[in-house]
């Protein structure tokens, strides 16, 4: 029995897990990706590169879990667990860096100089941080993203990359709606080509267990409650790191400082008194699973430019199917209780109640 296997075992024993037929198969994959890694290499030939793995499937089902417990695990020093979003970020600075600098910073940065094209030298500095490459969470929404992953990951495979990546969706639906999308294709027929696809669909939702076992509303705002809210989150995120997001939309990039994978945590006054559109909260509703929204105020008609962007963004997580955890200083219905524009507000009071439903919780998104 390897490592994996065993700590798998382990945290069924200790009764951190359930056991779980749908994740048999994950877990016969990252075994054989586990053995692959581990297999003495001949010193006459060159070794074929080992078929990396991917799990894909609705949130909640612990594919993160099952690609945490192998990257903990695995037999490999040269090895990276990284937010998929978080990568490419550092991808764009890479290229960028290798444009506008000159030969100094270039051979200062990449330890070479040479060439006009930065995806080979971004290739060589990602493959010499790691071997294997662990991403959570690959999801294509960005046009600059689309066009770079093909050339990139091809770059990467040629220098003994190994990936394993967590997803939401198949291969063949990734950047579905996408500009260009064309161009995007053979990164699909790649990752088909090198990884292992394997779908982690269980019918059971461990993201939505913790969340019905707890309040999703927590009113007024008091030392109490934000103490519950921060506990929440915490204990959502299991560990994970706050690396935060960057969103680009036409044209313009908004910074969310405290996202983890596909969690949010953001203040009412980050959201709703800065200058942002519907696109802006499609966006986000895209992007994130659950978002936790905090200090949400009362709010009036002296304050109805944030209340319209608050009710903007409710309709767009609400037609996402988001889950949504609000820190408020009041009950939805007695958040805007009179004057111009109350009325008008009564439609997304009832959206945020039945967003805290049994029914809505247990949705699914697209």
């Amino acid at each position: 029995m390897g490592a994996l296997r065993t700590a798998y075992d382990r945290k069924i024993a200790e009764g951190c897990l359930r056991a779980d037929p749908a994740q048999a198969a994950a877990l016969t994959a990252l075994e054989r990706l586990e053995a692959d890694l581990a297999a003495p290499v001949s010193i006459f030939r060159k070794a074929a590169l080992p078929k990396g793995v991917y799990l894909w499937g609705p949130v909640g089902r612990g594919k993160s879990m099952l690609m945490d417990l192998f990257f903990t695990t695995a037999p490999e020093k040269s090895k990276r667990r990284v937010h998929f979003q978080t990568f490419m970020q550092e991808v764009h600075r890479l290229i960028d860096a290798w444009r506008k600098g000159d030969a100094a910073a270039r051979r200062a940065k990449f330890g070479q100089a040479k060439g006009d094209d930065p995806v080979a030298p971004t290739a060589d500095a990602l493959a010499k941080s790691a071997r294997l490459l662990c991403f959570d969470e690959l999801q294509v929404s960005d046009i600059a993203d689309a066009m770079i992953l093909g050339r990139l990951f091809e770059a990467l495979f040629a220098r003994g990359v190994i990936l394993v990546a967590t997803g939401n969706r198949p291969p063949e639906d990734l950047y579905k709606h996408g500009l260009n999308r064309e161009l995007f294709l053979p990164f699909i027929g790649m990752l088909k080509e090198k990884l292992e696809i394997v779908a982690v669909k269980g019918p059971n939702d461990y993201r939505l267990d913790r969340l019905r076992g707890h309040s999703t509303w927590f009113s007024p705002v008091n030392a109490e409650t934000e103490g519950q809210f921060d506990a929440f989150w915490a204990e959502m995120l299991e560990g994970a790191e706050e690396t935060g997001a960057t969103l680009e939309v036409q044209g313009r990039k908004t910074h969310l400082p405290r996202g983890a994978g596909g969690f949010l945590r953001a203040q009412f006054a980050s959201l709703c008194d800065q200058a942002l559109g519907a696109a802006d909260y499609l966006a986000i509703a895209e992007r994130f699973h659950t978002v936790f929204l905090e200090h949400v105020p009362h709010l009036g008609p002296e304050r109805r430019s944030a209340a319209r962007r608050f009710v903007n963004l409710i309709d767009a997580l609400y037609e996402a199917s988001v889950k949504l955890v609000v820190l408020a200083e009041a009950e939805p219905d007695a958040l805007y209780p009179q004057g111009e524009g109350s009325f008008e507000f009564e439609r997304t009071a009832s959206r945020l109640h039945e967003m805290r439903s049994e029914d809505y919780l247990a949705r699914v998104r697209d």
